[in-house]
């Protein structure tokens, strides 16, 4: 089925919505989860939480894109998952390693209790992601979107480790320039 059939169901309110989009992108979300939560019962359950909350925001969305509307869904749940598990103490592994990655990079105050700031960074950062080639951006998007480790990474691009790495250095130093170029102080 594809995705405005899909969409169509949601909008009728038809409860057969939900297993079809779990058989279209249940493994694709299981991975967001996965590579932020690195627990398998967690993944499960933040999966399901996706199609719930997928089921009470559409209607009124009509997203454009299915599958990226679903990664986003999937990867709140997940990060607040994630930072529920890290303030008890617990939760490690890619997570950790990207928002490390990602430290030096994004303006100090990133916790941005100001919504507006928070909106006008996303946009800068997105801003910046167009600017990059198309490779570079799917690295980088795949590494702190998707939090993918480095390894699988390279392997879906045929590089090495250490050119991915090097790749996303770059592009993390791009960003910082970027950003200060654009008023943010890191």
């Amino acid at each position: 089925m594809d995705d405005p059939e899909i969409i169509t169901l949601y909008f009728s309110r038809d409860e057969t919505a939900i297993p079809q989009t779990a058989a279209k992108y249940g493994t694709y979300c299981y991975t967001i989860a996965y590579n932020i939560l690195a627990s398998r019962e967690d993944c499960e359950e933040c999966v399901n939480d996706t199609w719930w909350n997928a089921w009470n925001a559409i209607p009124p969305n009509q997203p454009a894109h299915l599958k990226l509307f679903l990664a986003r869904i999937t990867r709140n749940l997940a990060f607040n998952r994630f930072h529920a598990m890290r303030a008890q103490k617990r939760g490690s592994g890619e997570m950790m390693l990207a928002l490390d990655e990602l430290a030096e990079t994004i303006p100090d105050g990133c916790l941005v209790q100001d919504t507006l700031e928070a909106k006008e960074l996303t946009h800068c950062i997105n801003r910046f992601l167009r600017t990059l080639p198309e490779r570079d951006c799917g690295i980088f998007l795949k590494r702190y979107f998707h939090v993918m480790p480095v390894h699988e990474i390279a392997a879906q691009h045929r590089l090495s480790e250490k050119h991915t790495s090097t790749i996303l250095s770059r592009t993390r130093r791009k960003l910082a320039a970027y950003l200060k170029n654009e008023g943010y102080f890191i």
